[in-house]
């Protein structure tokens, strides 16, 4: 993958990052219920690209993932889902079409090298329970389960070391 780059995000790629953001999430073929109530946290806005860690990947000039890492400073409450104070690496998104190719790998390697870069210590993750086992691959610890933004439903949370992440 000699031509996959990845760069900073500029508060103008806002609108790319949130459609790549949709377009992974619908992959999984959720009710389209789910989607509505997904909204706000898969819109990624110009100020949240500046107020946090968000890098692109881009092949050939074309955005094809992103990940963002975010600082939460206390403790709070989203509905009914605790997010606890810390960083959290709160999207890591790959275009469908460029799934397998080793892209949320390195998008996952450079989120690490950035933590360490910030000394971040732990980064937190509410994990898509589709990919908890691309998690555990790249050694992310199982936490437990946390209510979800969907009535009814649980998310796995993880926890990366950096320290001991290679």
């Amino acid at each position: 993958m000699e031509n996959l780059i990845i760069r900073r995000a500029t508060e103008n790629d806002d609108i790319i990052l949130s459609d790549i953001a949709f377009h992974a999430k619908k992959h999984w073929e959720y009710p389209p219920a789910y989607y509505d109530i997904w909204k706000e946290e898969l819109s990624i806005s110009k100020s949240y690209i500046i107020e946090n860690f968000v890098y692109v990947a881009e092949i050939d000039d074309i955005a094809v993932g992103f990940y963002s890492i975010v600082n939460i400073a206390e403790d709070f409450y989203a509905d009914e889902v605790l997010v606890k104070k810390g960083f959290w690496l709160e999207h890591v998104y790959v275009m469908p079409g460029n799934h397998k190719k080793g892209i949320g790998t390195k998008l996952m390697q450079h989120a690490i090298n950035c933590c360490r870069e910030n000394n971040i210590a732990k980064l937190q993750i509410f994990v898509e329970p589709y990919s908890v086992g691309f998690y555990e691959k790249i050694g992310a610890d199982y936490i437990g389960d946390s209510k979800s933004s969907i009535k009814d439903r649980t998310i796995p949370v993880y926890e990366i070391n950096i320290e001991n992440n290679k």
